[in-house]
């Protein structure tokens, strides 16, 4: 586990420790600027990870990552958790945006459900406290931190380490959650870029959505 990662558990652990004062001010629209924290989810109903980076024009700087874990109960109880786990991360770090996994699973349709349930408590959890969230899947992920779509856990937790300049390996859950945001900045560099030419696209006739040059 490496330097200023946490793992917050539903029996009453110590509260995370902010690296930076929590603040009060509401979240700007957009996370595409420089000086940006984003906030990387990881979700899954055993373990959800969540990792905070600071993009500041091209640089990636890390501040924390970790997990939420989800005792044994109800759904509705381990949903609960999910949630406040979530709100917990946010006040502690205040985030600007977030971005969050898209979760698949071809194996087991139940499994799929449950995925799924986990991570729209999640999404709750961020929308709640009025943050943009962007959505990527596994393959985007790993294309933007690995290169390559099939890359391993393994291969990600080594490129996030190095990313970051992270001291230690980051474990795979909190790996996941940071390849998440180092995703989300990267893709925030590219519409960033993008916007800044919109006037002279225009006037060959093309404009931008969604990051994209349409005609």
């Amino acid at each position: 586990m490496c330097n200023g990662e946490y793992a917050i558990t539903v029996s009453g652990a110590k509260r995370m420790r902010s690296e930076t004062p929590a603040g009060t001010t509401s979240a700007p629209p957009s996370c595409h600027n420089l000086g940006m924290k984003i906030l990387g989810i990881d979700p899954g109903l055993r373990v959800t990870g969540f990792g905070v980076i600071r993009k500041e024009g091209s640089r990636l700087a890390y501040i924390a990552s970790g997990t939420i874990r989800i005792p044994d109960g109800d759904l509705p109880s381990r949903l609960k958790v999910i949630l406040d786990g979530v709100a917990e991360v946010i006040s502690t770090y205040q985030p600007d945006c977030a971005a969050i996994e898209i979760v698949f699973s071809n194996v087991n349709p139940q499994s799929t459900l449950l995925l799924g349930q986990a991570r729209g408590a999640a999404i709750c959890g961020l929308v709640g406290a009025r943050l943009p969230v962007a959505e990527y899947t596994a393959l985007q992920v790993k294309k933007a931190v690995v290169g390559q779509g099939k890359a391993q856990k393994s291969q990600v937790q080594a490129m996030v380490q190095r990313l970051l300049k992270l001291e230690g390996l980051p474990g795979t859950d909190a790996a996941d959650a940071l390849g998440v945001a180092i995703c989300h900045a990267h893709a925030g560099a590219g519409i960033t870029g993008l916007s800044s030419l919109a006037p002279e696209l225009a006037r060959k006739g093309l404009r931008v959505r969604g990051g994209r040059l349409v005609g």
